[in-house]
């Protein structure tokens, strides 16, 4: 695997990590709109983190 790829991949999953920390650590107190794109951009991110493990 390349150096590039394994990166973007450790970039995603360490974002995806940051954004449940910072829901978990504002105990998730937001519109639910807010709450649907904070999940949506993680799942977005672990699809393309997969997608790039699976390449």
């Amino acid at each position: 695997m390349h150096l590039l790829r394994k990166l973007a991949i450790a970039a995603n999953v360490l974002f995806v990590l940051w954004i449940f920390y910072n829901g978990l650590n504002e105990g998730w107190k937001g519109t639910p709109p807010e709450i649907a794109s904070y999940v949506g951009l993680a799942l977005l991110l672990l699809l393309n983190s997969y997608l790039l493990f699976e390449k």
